[in-house]
């Protein structure tokens, strides 16, 4: 029974080590002396001047002689003069905290904690409340809703959508229709997107007719019978110009039947389309890939890295690069993992065009970035940054265009994949058939992308100082997903997550905002969520990535107060953003989900 009872002391011993950042050892065999625990330390803030008790909910103990929190001494970097765990810094700045605890046998036991000092403030005074007064929206790019006499429906700009209302469809496909003109060119391809989602089930067929024709006739690409369901996806239709003219986008949402001997299966009644974006891709002339590296990774041309607790490597077999993960991180994210295609002899210049591409499976399903940098600079130096969806045991092609952002010496494409999907632990990515390429010839892409939220970085003709709230989505730039819109009503701003994305870039709601220079500063957010749902809160200077306040939020169906403070002050004014970021597998998983801002709340504390 004694026995029984040491082992399981010195059990515990070792996770109250592990919790409070002690060293924590391999017990001893029982009957030997037990080293001391130490409980409680975590790190802390205080402002300059103030005093600080570093022992305040520290305790200490050990098997043999019980409480030894008396025993505890604090010592720090650079140094503070501690009495009784107590000390008055007097210059702002990070102090690192070492905690030490001796027993009576000798054993000693160490815990650490990083003590934040900030410079002395005034009170705090309020900098900004925003205004989340009712704004309509009234851009809907050229789209308008035309319904025929047959068909009962209204269609309005309303929650960040054009919103198509159906009582009832008509007596034919084109008696309820989205409907928008585009002029083309000859020769020119084009592909059109439509955003949407449907209360109920219905169909959708997509037109491109020929408007300069004096019959009917279309440009060809028409899409019959598109399904349209309860999850936003994207209608797509792709068309050549024969000649210069006009095309009529037509998207008719009225009485579609697809299989006559099955009436129950048609459009139905009293639902509502929603529709969220437009995008239009105008394509001309071609394009010429000139292959500047192909790896046969026979022996090398890729390697492995991991921090945070994972471990990872690579090997090569069969001219592939298989990189093994074999544990993911235990905190981190998703640079904590990162499987590097090299690019040997290349240099990339900054406004000049490349592709890539490559085939790759993955044993279990992983999200994560691709990203062309510099291999000794990372970030600091990135050409092109793409999202990367893995579906466990599909083989997908990862191909991406792009001009590059910058001058890149010594370039690698580096997958960043520390997070997995959800109850994956260890995971085999297995890459062939990489091609870096010079892209040349004159093709141009010109893109327009028609959002119809009441305001954000797509909506024309709002003051964005009075409205300066806007959505990022992942598929905005071509990403499978990441879709949402923003709108207010009776005093709270909204954000509609329609389409969650897989990686926390794919859904961000941002706030431009310029703070003034030697100040501290709080920020206090009340919000609610239809569903729970959580994302990243940051406030970090425009241009880097240098976050002041980095913290997580968890959003429930009750209205709560979150509350956030800076510990570091600006040299200069500086300009920078209120950004959340929501995506995640969790959040995909949701199938959409509303969060309600009723305030947002910046106060200011200006150093004395």
């Amino acid at each position: 029974m004694k026995k029984a009872i040491a082992i399981l002391l010195s059990l515990l011993m070792l996770l109250s080590l592990a919790a409070c950042g002690g060293n924590a050892e391999p017990a001893a065999p029982a009957g030997e002396n037990q080293k001391p625990a130490i409980t409680g330390v975590q790190d802390g803030t205080v402002e300059a001047g103030q005093s600080y008790d570093a022992l305040a909910g520290v305790s200490a103990s050990d098997a043999e002689d019980g409480d030894l929190t008396g025993m505890i001494t604090v010592e720090s970097t650079p140094t503070l003069s501690f009495k009784g765990g107590k000390a008055t810094p007097e210059n702002a700045g990070s102090y690192e905290l070492v905690y030490s605890v001796t027993d009576a046998a000798g054993a000693t036991t160490e815990a650490y904690a990083t003590l934040t000092v900030t410079k002395k403030t005034g009170e705090a005074t309020l900098l900004k409340e925003f205004d989340f007064a009712t704004v309509e929206a009234t851009d809907a790019h050229g789209w308008e809703a035309v319904i025929e006499d047959s068909a009962q429906a209204t269609a309005a700009l309303k929650d960040g959508s054009f919103v198509i209302d159906i009582v009832n469809p008509g007596e034919g496909d084109g008696a309820v229709r989205f409907v928008k003109p585009l002029a083309v060119k000859a020769g020119a391809d084009y592909k059109v997107k439509v955003w949407a989602k449907s209360t109920a089930p219905t169909f959708a067929h997509f037109i491109p007719k020929d408007a300069s024709a004096e019959d009917w006739k279309t440009f060809g690409g028409e899409v019959w019978n598109f399904r349209i369901d309860e999850t936003v996806k994207p209608i797509e239709m792709n068309f050549t110009a024969p000649e210069d003219g006009t095309a009529e986008l037509r998207l008719h949402l009225g009485k579609i039947t697809p299989n006559p001997e099955n009436a129950a299966d048609t459009t139905p009644e009293n639902f509502s389309v929603i529709i969220d974006k437009v995008e239009i891709y105008e394509i001309v002339g071609e394009e010429v890939l000139e292959p500047l590296y192909t790896a046969d990774f026979a022996s090398s041309g890729a390697f492995a890295s991991a921090g945070d607790g994972a471990a990872a490597n690579v090997s090569f077999e069969d001219g592939a690069a298989v990189f093994t993960i074999e544990n993911y991180p235990t905190e981190g994210g998703v640079w904590s993992i990162q499987a590097v295609l090299e690019l040997p002899g290349i240099s990339i210049v900054q406004g000049e065009k490349y592709n890539y591409s490559f085939t790759v499976v993955a044993e279990n399903g992983q999200g994560g970035e691709a990203l062309v940098e510099s291999n000794a600079k990372s970030w600091e130096a990135r050409a092109n940054f793409n999202g990367l969806g893995l579906e466990a045991g599909q083989e997908v092609t990862v191909s991406k265009t792009f001009t590059a952002e910058a001058n890149v010496d010594d370039p690698v494409l580096r997958m960043q994949i520390g997070n997995p999907n959800e109850g994956v632990t260890a995971n085999k990515i297995t890459v062939k058939n990489f091609v870096f390429n010079k892209v040349g010839g004159d093709k141009e892409t010109k893109k327009t992308l028609e959002v119809f939220a009441p305001f954000g970085m797509y909506t024309e003709n709002v003051d964005k100082e009075a409205y300066p709230w806007q959505t990022f989505n992942g598929t905005d730039e071509d990403n499978e997903h990441g879709v949402g819109t923003i709108w207010t009503s009776d005093g709270s701003l909204f954000y509609r997550i329609d389409d969650g994305g897989t990686v926390d870039w794919h859904n961000k709601l941002i706030c431009p905002i310029t703070l003034p220079s030697d100040s501290y500063f709080i920020v206090e957010i009340k919000a609610k969520a239809d569903k729970p749902v959580s994302c990243g809160f940051f406030l970090n200077p425009q241009g880097s990535w240098d976050p002041r306040v980095s913290e997580g939020i968890d959003f429930t169906t009750e209205e709560q107060t979150f509350t956030f403070e800076t510990t570091d002050t600006f040299i200069t004014d500086m300009p920078c953003e209120l950004l959340f970021q929501f995506g995640s597998e969790a959040t995909a998983a949701l199938g959409g989900v509303t969060i309600e801002f009723t305030s947002v709340t910046i106060y200011q504390m200006p150093v004395l």
